[in-house]
């Protein structure tokens, strides 16, 4: 065979070979887990570690929000607390409750979350994503991102929780495109929550009314053209939030709270109702607005 016929042979094959790993990989999930109807998809803004034990509206959006939907199988968590080089995800029976954060009141470090995990959830998940390689953990656990809302929709902690990192190196628009890999989860009984903050500048933080509904001018500009774009369905200019200008060059100075955003969206379908709450301003740089999709 000559050369050219033989890279024709092998390049025209290559997709072929995808298109076989993900079929298998489907293949395993449908295995695993059984069809149910289809599970919406939360991004929850978690605001302060103060909120895993204070009484106030974000929780009681939390709990409102768990109550509108089916109880899930499992969870997988994206949590703006857990950057890693390479994406990882939490592979063990009993997650530990992480303090990761300092300064509280004693009572905050003594709470503590045990939800299980559940490694073939863990594997499901390193299976069905192909553009990257998932590797299983058994370190991490359940940071505050993930506990300090979780806690309020499922306080008897006997929904499964897992975690999947955010690697630092990948763009905004790689980590869409490894979210989008997850839909599959949705018909499984999988409830998938992104927990960050859209709006998070703590170097601008007015700490004098970090418990008052208060935004500055920029952060709620940022915020109003967020919600614009996402009841438009507009995640190209989402994804590229860095070109949107001075407002959101500000309200996102680093991306780790607000890239489980993308991973929410990412997740949308057409047909897919899309609902905002918790959407106030506190502290002048910090957004709670939370979105539900589905």
């Amino acid at each position: 065979m000559e050369r050219k016929q033989f890279l024709k042979t092998v390049m025209a094959a290559v997709p072929l070979t995808v298109a076989g790993m993900k079929l298998s990989a489907l293949n395993k999930i449908a295995e695993s887990l059984e069809n149910t109807p289809k599970m919406p998809v939360l991004f929850l803004g978690h605001g302060s570690p103060m909120n895993a034990i204070t009484e106030n509206e974000f929780v009681q959006g939390f709990r409102k929000v768990s109550s509108e939907i089916e109880k899930p199988k499992a969870i997988v968590v994206v949590s703006a607390h857990w950057q890693t080089q390479g994406t990882r995800v939490t592979a063990m029976e009993q997650p530990q409750t992480i303090h990761d954060f300092g300064g509280f009141p004693q009572e905050l470090y003594e709470v503590q979350y045990p939800a299980p995990g559940m490694l073939e959830l863990a594997q499901d998940v390193k299976d069905l994503v192909q553009n990257t390689t998932v590797h299983l953990d058994d370190k991490w656990g359940l940071d505050h991102g993930a506990w300090s809302v979780i806690r309020h929709m499922y306080p008897k902690a006997d929904v499964p929780v897992i975690q999947l990192s955010l690697d630092y190196r990948k763009t905004p628009q790689e980590h869409y495109e490894l979210a989008q890999e997850l839909n599959k989860l949705r018909e499984k009984g999988i409830l998938i929550v992104g927990s960050g903050n859209n709006v998070h500048n703590l170097r601008m933080v007015h700490w004098g009314k970090l418990n008052e509904n208060f935004g500055f001018d920029w952060a709620n500009e940022a915020n109003e053209k967020m919600k614009e774009l996402i009841m438009s369905g507009n995640h190209h200019d989402l994804i590229n939030y860095s070109k949107l200008g001075r407002a959101f060059q500000l309200s996102i100075p680093t991306p780790e709270h607000y890239l489980p955003l993308l991973y929410a969206l990412a997740l949308q379908d057409k047909k897919d109702e899309i609902s905002i709450f918790n959407d106030d301003p506190v502290g002048g740089s910090l957004a709670m607005t939370s979105v539900k999709i589905g």
